[in-house]
Protein backbone atom coordinates (compact mmCIF):
# COMPACT_ATOMS: atom_id res chain seq x y z
CA UNK A 1 0.00 0.00 0.00
CA UNK A 2 1.33 3.12 -0.91
CA UNK A 3 1.52 3.40 2.70
CA UNK A 4 3.90 5.14 4.94
CA UNK A 5 6.00 2.71 6.85
CA UNK A 6 5.91 5.12 9.77
CA UNK A 7 2.20 4.43 10.18
CA UNK A 8 2.79 0.76 9.35
CA UNK A 9 -0.79 0.02 8.33
CA UNK A 10 -0.33 -2.63 10.94
CA UNK A 11 -3.71 -2.36 12.60
CA UNK A 12 -5.50 -1.39 9.44
CA UNK A 13 -8.65 -3.33 8.59
CA UNK A 14 -8.39 -5.98 5.94
CA UNK A 15 -10.29 -5.91 2.67
CA UNK A 16 -13.02 -8.54 2.25
CA UNK A 17 -11.63 -11.37 0.13
CA UNK A 18 -12.64 -14.57 -1.57
CA UNK A 19 -9.98 -16.56 0.22
CA UNK A 20 -10.21 -19.46 2.60
CA UNK A 21 -9.77 -18.03 6.09
CA UNK A 22 -10.63 -19.74 9.37
CA UNK A 23 -13.97 -18.59 10.79
CA UNK A 24 -12.28 -16.64 13.58
CA UNK A 25 -10.14 -14.75 11.05
CA UNK A 26 -13.16 -14.09 8.83
CA UNK A 27 -14.90 -12.54 11.80
CA UNK A 28 -11.80 -10.51 12.57
CA UNK A 29 -11.64 -9.22 9.01
CA UNK A 30 -15.24 -8.07 9.22
CA UNK A 31 -14.81 -6.37 12.59
CA UNK A 32 -11.51 -4.62 11.96
CA UNK A 33 -13.14 -2.16 9.56
CA UNK A 34 -15.18 -0.65 12.39
CA UNK A 35 -12.27 0.04 14.75
CA UNK A 36 -11.57 3.79 15.14
CA UNK A 37 -7.89 4.16 14.32
CA UNK A 38 -7.73 7.39 16.32
CA UNK A 39 -7.73 5.19 19.44
CA UNK A 40 -4.28 3.79 18.65
CA UNK A 41 -1.37 5.50 20.40
CA UNK A 42 2.03 6.09 18.75
CA UNK A 43 4.67 8.31 20.35
CA UNK A 44 6.08 11.33 18.54
CA UNK A 45 9.39 10.71 16.80
CA UNK A 46 12.76 12.30 17.61
CA UNK A 47 15.24 12.98 14.78
CA UNK A 48 18.63 11.23 14.79
CA UNK A 49 21.89 12.33 13.20
CA UNK A 50 22.44 8.85 11.75
CA UNK A 51 20.68 5.53 11.54
CA UNK A 52 21.19 3.25 14.58
CA UNK A 53 22.32 -0.35 14.28
CA UNK A 54 18.86 -1.46 15.37
CA UNK A 55 15.50 0.22 15.89
CA UNK A 56 14.43 -2.39 18.45
CA UNK A 57 14.34 -1.92 22.20
CA UNK A 58 17.35 -3.25 24.02
CA UNK A 59 17.20 -6.64 25.72
CA UNK A 60 14.14 -8.66 26.61
CA UNK A 61 12.22 -10.44 23.87
CA UNK A 62 13.78 -8.35 21.11
CA UNK A 63 17.05 -10.32 21.10
CA UNK A 64 18.80 -11.24 17.86
CA UNK A 65 17.05 -14.60 17.56
CA UNK A 66 13.52 -13.19 17.85
CA UNK A 67 11.19 -12.84 14.87
CA UNK A 68 11.14 -9.10 15.53
CA UNK A 69 14.90 -8.83 15.18
CA UNK A 70 15.08 -11.12 12.16
CA UNK A 71 12.33 -9.24 10.35
CA UNK A 72 14.04 -5.93 11.05
CA UNK A 73 17.30 -7.36 9.72
CA UNK A 74 15.50 -8.46 6.55
CA UNK A 75 13.86 -5.11 5.84
CA UNK A 76 17.07 -3.19 6.54
CA UNK A 77 18.93 -5.41 4.06
CA UNK A 78 16.13 -5.03 1.49
CA UNK A 79 16.25 -1.25 1.86
CA UNK A 80 20.00 -1.24 1.22
CA UNK A 81 19.67 -3.49 -1.83
CA UNK A 82 16.84 -1.53 -3.45
CA UNK A 83 18.35 1.89 -2.77
CA UNK A 84 21.66 0.73 -4.24
CA UNK A 85 19.95 -0.53 -7.42
CA UNK A 86 17.98 2.70 -7.90
CA UNK A 87 21.03 4.89 -7.26
CA UNK A 88 22.98 2.93 -9.88
CA UNK A 89 20.18 3.39 -12.39
CA UNK A 90 19.54 7.07 -11.64
CA UNK A 91 23.03 8.36 -10.92
CA UNK A 92 21.83 10.41 -7.94
CA UNK A 93 21.92 9.61 -4.22
CA UNK A 94 19.06 9.18 -1.76
CA UNK A 95 18.65 11.55 1.17
CA UNK A 96 18.43 9.66 4.47
CA UNK A 97 16.49 10.66 7.59
CA UNK A 98 16.44 8.53 10.73
CA UNK A 99 14.31 8.91 13.83
CA UNK A 100 13.44 7.14 17.04
CA UNK A 101 10.68 7.25 19.64
CA UNK A 102 11.07 7.57 23.43
CA UNK A 103 9.40 4.23 24.14
CA UNK A 104 11.35 2.35 21.49
CA UNK A 105 11.20 1.92 17.76
CA UNK A 106 11.81 4.39 14.97
CA UNK A 107 12.51 4.45 11.29
CA UNK A 108 14.78 5.26 8.38
CA UNK A 109 13.48 7.14 5.34
CA UNK A 110 15.51 7.32 2.15
CA UNK A 111 14.16 9.61 -0.57
CA UNK A 112 15.44 10.67 -3.99
CA UNK A 113 13.83 13.72 -5.64
CA UNK A 114 14.37 15.34 -9.04
CA UNK A 115 16.82 12.67 -10.12
CA UNK A 116 17.98 11.90 -13.62
CA UNK A 117 15.52 9.04 -14.05
CA UNK A 118 13.15 9.31 -11.10
CA UNK A 119 10.94 12.25 -10.28
CA UNK A 120 10.61 10.83 -6.78
CA UNK A 121 11.61 7.55 -5.16
CA UNK A 122 11.40 6.57 -1.53
CA UNK A 123 12.18 3.51 0.58
CA UNK A 124 11.15 3.55 4.24
CA UNK A 125 11.73 1.07 7.04
CA UNK A 126 9.99 1.38 10.36
CA UNK A 127 9.69 -0.32 13.74
CA UNK A 128 6.69 0.76 15.81
CA UNK A 129 5.75 0.04 19.42
CA UNK A 130 2.27 1.31 20.26
CA UNK A 131 -0.88 0.81 22.28
CA UNK A 132 -4.37 -0.20 21.16
CA UNK A 133 -7.65 -0.52 23.09
CA UNK A 134 -9.11 -3.98 23.84
CA UNK A 135 -11.79 -3.67 21.17
CA UNK A 136 -9.06 -3.16 18.56
CA UNK A 137 -7.35 -6.31 19.81
CA UNK A 138 -10.56 -8.32 19.57
CA UNK A 139 -11.22 -7.01 16.07
CA UNK A 140 -7.68 -7.78 14.96
CA UNK A 141 -7.45 -11.29 16.39
CA UNK A 142 -10.97 -12.67 16.65
CA UNK A 143 -10.23 -13.59 20.29
CA UNK A 144 -12.57 -12.82 23.18
CA UNK A 145 -11.63 -11.72 26.66
CA UNK A 146 -12.16 -8.89 29.07
CA UNK A 147 -9.94 -6.21 30.44
CA UNK A 148 -9.93 -2.49 29.80
CA UNK A 149 -6.21 -1.81 29.65
CA UNK A 150 -4.46 -0.62 26.50
CA UNK A 151 -2.74 -3.48 24.69
CA UNK A 152 0.87 -3.29 23.49
CA UNK A 153 1.52 -3.95 19.82
CA UNK A 154 4.63 -4.19 17.68
CA UNK A 155 4.93 -3.64 13.94
CA UNK A 156 7.86 -3.57 11.53
CA UNK A 157 7.91 -3.08 7.80
CA UNK A 158 9.40 -1.72 4.62
CA UNK A 159 7.42 0.47 2.23
CA UNK A 160 8.43 2.04 -1.08
CA UNK A 161 7.11 3.95 -4.09
CA UNK A 162 9.11 4.86 -7.22
CA UNK A 163 7.82 7.48 -9.71
CA UNK A 164 9.96 7.71 -12.90
CA UNK A 165 10.02 10.84 -15.04
CA UNK A 166 9.43 9.15 -18.39
CA UNK A 167 5.72 8.36 -18.97
CA UNK A 168 6.71 5.08 -20.65
CA UNK A 169 8.36 3.86 -17.42
CA UNK A 170 5.98 2.53 -14.74
CA UNK A 171 5.60 3.39 -11.08
CA UNK A 172 6.07 0.62 -8.52
CA UNK A 173 4.89 0.24 -4.93
CA UNK A 174 5.73 -2.46 -2.42
CA UNK A 175 5.23 -3.03 1.29
CA UNK A 176 6.13 -5.97 3.55
CA UNK A 177 5.29 -5.97 7.25
CA UNK A 178 5.12 -8.06 10.43
CA UNK A 179 2.75 -7.42 13.33
CA UNK A 180 2.41 -8.70 16.91
CA UNK A 181 0.09 -7.85 19.76
CA UNK A 182 -0.27 -9.06 23.34
CA UNK A 183 -3.66 -10.11 24.67
CA UNK A 184 -5.50 -7.84 27.12
CA UNK A 185 -5.49 -8.76 30.79
CA UNK A 186 -8.05 -11.48 31.44
CA UNK A 187 -8.21 -12.68 27.85
CA UNK A 188 -8.48 -16.39 27.19
CA UNK A 189 -6.30 -18.39 24.84
CA UNK A 190 -2.87 -17.62 23.42
CA UNK A 191 -1.41 -14.38 24.79
CA UNK A 192 -0.04 -13.11 21.50
CA UNK A 193 -1.37 -12.70 17.99
CA UNK A 194 0.87 -12.16 14.97
CA UNK A 195 0.63 -11.96 11.20
CA UNK A 196 2.49 -11.01 8.02
CA UNK A 197 1.24 -8.85 5.16
CA UNK A 198 2.41 -7.01 2.09
CA UNK A 199 2.57 -6.94 -1.67
CA UNK A 200 4.13 -5.46 -4.79
CA UNK A 201 2.15 -3.74 -7.56
CA UNK A 202 2.83 -1.86 -10.81
CA UNK A 203 1.24 1.37 -12.06
CA UNK A 204 2.11 2.12 -15.68
CA UNK A 205 0.70 5.04 -17.65
CA UNK A 206 0.90 3.01 -20.87
CA UNK A 207 0.48 -0.73 -21.29
CA UNK A 208 3.38 -2.83 -22.58
CA UNK A 209 2.28 -6.45 -22.55
CA UNK A 210 5.81 -7.83 -22.32
CA UNK A 211 6.56 -5.54 -19.36
CA UNK A 212 3.42 -6.68 -17.56
CA UNK A 213 4.27 -10.32 -18.26
CA UNK A 214 7.80 -9.85 -16.93
CA UNK A 215 6.62 -8.12 -13.76
CA UNK A 216 3.82 -10.56 -12.97
CA UNK A 217 5.92 -13.52 -14.06
CA UNK A 218 8.71 -12.60 -11.65
CA UNK A 219 6.26 -12.34 -8.76
CA UNK A 220 4.57 -15.59 -9.77
CA UNK A 221 7.88 -17.45 -9.79
CA UNK A 222 8.49 -16.40 -6.19
CA UNK A 223 4.95 -17.27 -5.14
CA UNK A 224 5.12 -20.69 -6.83
CA UNK A 225 8.32 -21.48 -4.97
CA UNK A 226 6.36 -21.30 -1.72
CA UNK A 227 2.81 -22.28 -2.70
CA UNK A 228 1.31 -22.53 -6.18
CA UNK A 229 -1.98 -21.15 -4.88
CA UNK A 230 -0.36 -17.90 -3.73
CA UNK A 231 -0.10 -16.06 -7.05
CA UNK A 232 -3.71 -16.48 -8.25
CA UNK A 233 -5.06 -15.70 -4.78
CA UNK A 234 -2.83 -12.69 -4.16
CA UNK A 235 -3.14 -11.36 -7.71
CA UNK A 236 -6.93 -11.28 -7.33
CA UNK A 237 -6.54 -9.70 -3.90
CA UNK A 238 -4.44 -6.90 -5.40
CA UNK A 239 -6.99 -6.35 -8.17
CA UNK A 240 -9.69 -6.03 -5.52
CA UNK A 241 -7.71 -3.75 -3.21
CA UNK A 242 -6.32 -1.05 -5.51
CA UNK A 243 -9.73 0.23 -6.66
CA UNK A 244 -10.60 3.92 -7.00
CA UNK A 245 -14.31 3.55 -6.36
CA UNK A 246 -15.29 7.11 -7.26
CA UNK A 247 -13.62 6.69 -10.70
CA UNK A 248 -15.95 3.96 -11.96
CA UNK A 249 -13.89 1.36 -10.11
CA UNK A 250 -10.68 2.05 -11.97
CA UNK A 251 -7.68 0.22 -10.56
CA UNK A 252 -4.65 2.28 -9.66
CA UNK A 253 -2.59 0.24 -12.10
CA UNK A 254 -2.23 -3.35 -13.29
CA UNK A 255 -1.81 -4.86 -9.85
CA UNK A 256 0.64 -7.51 -8.77
CA UNK A 257 0.23 -9.38 -5.49
CA UNK A 258 -1.28 -8.34 -2.16
CA UNK A 259 -1.88 -10.32 1.04
CA UNK A 260 -2.66 -9.71 4.70
CA UNK A 261 -3.44 -11.60 7.92
CA UNK A 262 -1.01 -14.38 7.02
CA UNK A 263 -0.56 -16.59 10.08
CA UNK A 264 -1.85 -19.93 8.83
CA UNK A 265 1.58 -21.55 8.66
CA UNK A 266 4.84 -21.42 10.64
CA UNK A 267 6.52 -18.05 11.09
CA UNK A 268 9.68 -19.39 9.48
CA UNK A 269 7.85 -20.13 6.24
CA UNK A 270 6.18 -16.74 6.13
CA UNK A 271 9.41 -14.91 6.91
CA UNK A 272 11.06 -16.77 4.03
CA UNK A 273 8.17 -15.83 1.73
CA UNK A 274 8.29 -12.14 2.71
CA UNK A 275 12.08 -12.15 2.29
CA UNK A 276 11.87 -13.63 -1.21
CA UNK A 277 9.11 -11.23 -2.23
CA UNK A 278 11.11 -8.21 -1.09
CA UNK A 279 14.12 -9.64 -2.93
CA UNK A 280 12.08 -9.88 -6.15
CA UNK A 281 11.45 -6.12 -6.38
CA UNK A 282 14.71 -5.27 -8.14
CA UNK A 283 14.56 -8.00 -10.83
CA UNK A 284 10.82 -7.44 -11.38
CA UNK A 285 10.98 -3.66 -11.70
CA UNK A 286 14.39 -2.17 -12.44
CA UNK A 287 14.72 -3.75 -15.94
CA UNK A 288 11.45 -2.06 -16.95
CA UNK A 289 12.70 1.40 -16.01
CA UNK A 290 16.09 0.77 -17.63
CA UNK A 291 14.25 -0.24 -20.80
CA UNK A 292 12.05 2.86 -21.01
CA UNK A 293 13.89 5.66 -19.22
CA UNK A 294 15.18 7.15 -22.49
CA UNK A 295 12.08 6.54 -24.63
CA UNK A 296 10.82 9.49 -26.65
CA UNK A 297 7.40 10.84 -25.70
CA UNK A 298 5.03 13.67 -26.62
CA UNK A 299 3.55 16.44 -24.53
CA UNK A 300 0.19 14.65 -24.72
CA UNK A 301 1.75 11.47 -23.33
CA UNK A 302 3.32 13.43 -20.48
CA UNK A 303 -0.05 14.97 -19.68
CA UNK A 304 -1.62 11.50 -19.57
CA UNK A 305 1.06 10.38 -17.12
CA UNK A 306 0.24 13.38 -14.94
CA UNK A 307 -3.46 12.49 -15.08
CA UNK A 308 -2.64 8.97 -13.91
CA UNK A 309 -0.48 10.44 -11.15
CA UNK A 310 -3.57 12.33 -10.05
CA UNK A 311 -5.41 9.02 -9.76
CA UNK A 312 -2.51 7.71 -7.69
CA UNK A 313 -2.90 10.64 -5.29
CA UNK A 314 -6.65 10.08 -5.06
CA UNK A 315 -6.27 6.42 -4.13
CA UNK A 316 -3.60 7.06 -1.54
CA UNK A 317 -5.34 9.91 0.25
CA UNK A 318 -8.87 8.50 0.07
CA UNK A 319 -8.58 4.71 0.23
CA UNK A 320 -5.11 3.57 1.26
CA UNK A 321 -5.47 2.40 4.84
CA UNK A 322 -1.83 2.91 5.74
CA UNK A 323 -1.92 6.55 4.64
CA UNK A 324 -5.22 7.38 6.33
CA UNK A 325 -4.15 5.57 9.50
CA UNK A 326 -0.96 7.60 9.67
CA UNK A 327 -2.73 10.91 9.07
CA UNK A 328 -5.24 10.24 11.85
CA UNK A 329 -2.79 9.02 14.47
CA UNK A 330 0.00 11.57 14.21
CA UNK A 331 2.52 9.45 12.33
CA UNK A 332 5.60 10.97 10.74
CA UNK A 333 4.07 13.12 8.01
CA UNK A 334 7.08 13.19 5.66
CA UNK A 335 7.12 9.40 5.61
CA UNK A 336 3.35 9.11 5.27
CA UNK A 337 3.26 11.36 2.21
CA UNK A 338 6.45 9.97 0.68
CA UNK A 339 4.31 7.89 -1.66
CA UNK A 340 2.88 10.93 -3.45
CA UNK A 341 4.49 12.09 -6.72
CA UNK A 342 6.09 15.51 -6.99
CA UNK A 343 3.66 16.50 -9.75
CA UNK A 344 0.17 15.47 -10.83
CA UNK A 345 -2.67 16.79 -12.98
CA UNK A 346 -6.45 17.02 -12.77
CA UNK A 347 -8.18 17.90 -16.03
CA UNK A 348 -11.93 18.37 -16.19
CA UNK A 349 -13.81 15.51 -17.90
CA UNK A 350 -10.77 14.11 -19.67
CA UNK A 351 -11.81 11.22 -21.94
CA UNK A 352 -9.24 9.31 -24.02
CA UNK A 353 -9.83 8.99 -27.74
CA UNK A 354 -11.39 5.69 -28.76
CA UNK A 355 -8.77 3.24 -29.99
CA UNK A 356 -5.88 5.23 -28.50
CA UNK A 357 -3.14 3.85 -26.24
CA UNK A 358 -4.66 5.89 -23.43
CA UNK A 359 -8.01 4.16 -23.97
CA UNK A 360 -6.28 0.77 -23.92
CA UNK A 361 -4.60 1.65 -20.62
CA UNK A 362 -7.88 2.80 -19.11
CA UNK A 363 -9.51 -0.46 -20.17
CA UNK A 364 -6.73 -2.42 -18.44
CA UNK A 365 -7.28 -0.38 -15.26
CA UNK A 366 -11.03 -1.00 -15.31
CA UNK A 367 -10.89 -4.64 -16.37
CA UNK A 368 -8.00 -6.57 -14.77
CA UNK A 369 -6.19 -8.77 -17.26
CA UNK A 370 -4.40 -12.08 -17.03
CA UNK A 371 -0.72 -11.37 -17.69
CA UNK A 372 0.79 -14.81 -17.08
CA UNK A 373 -0.67 -18.30 -17.28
Amino acid sequence: MASACASMAAVRPTVARKVSLPKSRKAAVARRASVPVRAVGIEQEVALDEAPLTLLREGGEDDASSMRARFEKMIRAAQDEIVSAIEELDGQKFQEDAWTRPGGGGGISRVLQDGNVFEKAGVNVSVVYGQMPPEAYRAATGEGGGGKEMIPFFAAGISSVMHPKNPMAPTVHFNYRYFETDAPEGAEGAPRAWWFGGGTDLTPSYIFNDDAAHFHGTLKDVCDKHDETFYPRFKEWADDYFIIKHRMNERRGIGGVFFDDMNDRPQEELLAFATDMAGAVVPAYVPLVAKHKDDEYTETEKEWQQMRRGRYVEFNLVYDRGTTFGLRTGGRIESILMSLPLTARWQYDMQPEEGSREADALDAFRNPRTWVA
